[in-house]
């Protein structure tokens, strides 16, 4: 199968130059988590921008100094296997696609290959041999601040929620913390005293540097105030065309892996199961 035929035709994009607060404006106006970023007045690609972006830089603020310039990219008459090996081994789940021009003409994604491409054909390998099993979890009565530096420190893109009684609960996205925080600016005073010294006198002089940093200030809601409950979940045994369909299904790109006991095991992604098409 080739790209052409399961990426995205109507690729959202945006220009340099740019902001970061056009770039924000357009990923919650459209829900995007990834923008391909284009030269201004040409369809010519140049860069990628993504919600990580923004989150790990909040004191820049120009989308050339916030993009990435080293683009993993595809071309349309490439077949979706190769595509699927070159996402895992990037790491990447967004891949814009272009011409011989250089030319923006789509995007694939990896929840396209799991939804257009794996659900037709039967994969019986169960998910657990594709779901990961460190996964971030949290207490669903957890300040949101919390929650996002611990889903931070693993490097995911969700967080699990439990409740009092360690029962799996819900699950929160980049996409639900973005939503719940704003980028504040705050002034920081710092101080130095330096001591000069004469034949018969000594004084201090002190010096003061104003520091001005931006950071992510979230509501005071709790994990359970915004987490999605009623999560879908897979058991360790579902097959992974199984899988793939509830995703396609549900429009979900990640599902919960339950164990034979009922106990949380994994987490399975639509970027892990394309791993299937290659195998």
């Amino acid at each position: 199968m080739l790209v052409k035929r399961v990426m995205s035709k109507n690729v959202v994009s945006v220009s340099v130059p740019g902001s970061r607060e056009k770039v924000l404006d357009l990923m919650r106006k459209e829900s995007k988590a990834v923008l391909p970023v284009v030269k201004d007045d040409t369809k010519i690609l140049v860069g990628i921008i993504t919600r990580s972006d923004l989150i790990n830089n909040p004191d820049e603020e120009q989308l050339a100094m916030l993009m990435s310039r080293n683009i993993v990219t595809a071309s349309p008459d490439e077949d979706v296997k190769d595509v699927a090996a070159r996402m895992i081994e990037h790491n990447v789940r967004r891949v814009p696609v272009v011409n011989k021009n250089g030319e923006l003409v789509g995007i694939i994604t990896s929840f396209d290959l799991v939804s257009q491409a794996l659900t037709k054909i039967e994969v019986n390998d169960p998910v657990e041999e594709y779901m990961i099993t460190t996964v971030p979890t949290t207490w669903d009565k957890s300040p949101l601040n919390v929650a996002f530096e611990s889903m931070k420190q693993f490097g995911l893109k969700s967080i699990l929620a439990i409740d009092d009684n360690a029962q799996l609960s819900g699950i929160l996205t980049e996409t639900d913390f973005i939503a719940e925080s704003e980028i504040i600016s705050e002034r920081s005073e710092h101080s130095s005293t330096v001591g000069t010294e004469g034949d018969k006198w000594s004084w201090d002089s002190t010096s003061v540097l104003y520091i001005e940093k931006n950071h992510l200030k979230f509501t005071d809601k709790v994990v359970g105030d915004v987490a999605v409950g009623n999560v879908e979940v897979a058991n360790s045994k579902t097959k992974v065309s199984d899988c793939a369909k509830k995703m396609k299904t549900l429009h979900i790109e990640q599902i919960p892996v339950i164990g034979i006991e009922g106990d949380l095991v994994g987490l399975v992604r639509a970027s892990d199961l394309i791993r299937a098409l290659i195998d």
